[in-house]
């Protein structure tokens, strides 16, 4: 079975439609809502909505025994100013979709209207819509609830578009494919002086110096073994942008990365030991606090097998190359309840990167990754 011209059509105007008023993490209540009602019409066998936040899964059921095979796209944007000129760009101020999960999205909504047309021959076929997948809760929050235990996934399946790659290539390998990464927020305190008698206070200014590139040098390893680590300082704060006052507080922000997850806890380890350190040593008292965890994103032999297999019967060229990314992904954390696997599919060589604001999802790529994805289903259930 194949997505019609028409189809292709209507699904196209859909993604333009979803790229014009992104919604960024946890906030995806009007797209989850334009999900299900694009999807009605396939008369899903049942829907739950508010998984994670404002998490979607739409069911195809069989009726007959089988597996079940989840397929996961994302639902949000993210906090950025568009710039690509496109005729459909973003018509929300500061938000857009610069990462392609409109894209993904409406590939899954592709696979639903073709199972609306004719179910899974055993089994149940899950289009798992996710939100907040940018910040990393999304994932989380849809396995954490309760609901997600009826869905059960024997398989879990997910892609992503990736500019630099050739356009309509694969690339896809087992093991991990994202590494492991969290933001560390530093705060450092001590007591605030009028600038013309510093002595009377306790700066920061030295301890953020310091703790700038001490963060940096705890990274190593080359990204080929799994003892690597990095250590990225993104942001630093000082005190009130003001000339009268010597500062008492400041905050460093890191973003540690590491290939496993067992790396992970020692690099947090080592950060906070050495911002302790470093605070005592200038006076200061220290905290720190996490955002935006992401677990390393390891593919399952078994399930890049299935893919693979899709893959050559659609006759998309595929490799390895590129692969382990340092980057990180949030679909992981499926990784843990099923064999899972994520596929990265290529958007053009020249195309614009990632969460760039000249950035926008090829319209093209949406029949190919529904083939794969589709075929891979049929694999499976029918």
């Amino acid at each position: 079975m194949s997505l019609t011209n028409q189809d292709l059509i209507e699904l196209t105007a859909w993604r333009r439609r979803l790229h014009q008023y992104p919604e960024i993490s946890n906030e995806e209540e009007a797209t989850a809502r334009a999900v299900v009602t694009f999807l009605d019409d396939t008369k899903p066998d049942e829907v739950l909505t508010g998984l994670g936040g404002h998490g979607v899964a739409v069911i195809y059921d069989s009726g007959r025994p089988g597996p079940t095979v989840l397929f996961r796209s994302e639902l949000d944007a993210l906090p950025i100013e568009e710039l690509s000129g496109v005729p459909h760009s973003s018509l929300v101020p500061g938000k857009s979709h610069m990462c392609g999960h409109d894209g993904h999205t409406t590939i899954l909504a592709a696979l639903g209207r073709q199972f609306g047309r004719k179910r899974p021959a055993k089994g149940r076929a899950v289009l798992m819509f996710q939100p907040a997948e940018e910040t990393g809760d999304g994932a989380a929050g849809v396995v954490a609830d309760r609901r997600f235990g009826e869905i059960a996934p024997d398989f879990s399946f997910s892609l992503h578009n990736l500019p630099g790659i050739p356009f309509g290539e694969v690339r896809l390998k087992a093991g991990v494919v994202n590494c492991a990464s969290r933001g560390m927020r530093i705060v450092l305190e001590g007591k605030t002086a009028h600038s013309s008698m510093p002595e009377t206070g306790t700066s920061p200014m030295l301890a953020v110096s310091q703790l700038m590139p001490a963060l940096a040098k705890l990274g190593g390893g080359a990204f080929t073994d799994d003892d690597f680590g990095m250590v990225t300082v993104t942001h630093a704060a000082m005190g009130e942008a003001v000339f009268g006052v010597a500062p008492g507080r400041a905050e460093v922000w890191a973003t540690l990365r590491t290939r496993l997850d067992e790396r992970m806890a020692g690099l947090c380890a080592a950060a906070e030991a050495l911002a302790g350190r470093i605070a005592g040593e200038q006076g200061l008292t220290f905290k720190v606090d996490y955002h935006e965890i992401f677990v390393a994103s390891m593919n399952a032999p078994s399930a890049v097998e299935h893919l693979r297999t899709a893959l050559d019967q659609e006759g998309v060229k595929h490799s390895e190359e590129s692969l382990p990314m340092r980057a990180s992904e949030d679909f992981g954390i499926f990784g843990r309840s099923a064999p899972s696997a994520m596929l990265f599919l290529g958007a053009g060589e020249r195309h614009p990167a990632l969460h760039n604001p000249d950035y926008d999802f090829p319209d093209d790529l949406i029949p190919i990754g529904t083939r794969v994805f589709m075929r891979t289903t049929r694999n499976l259930l029918g």
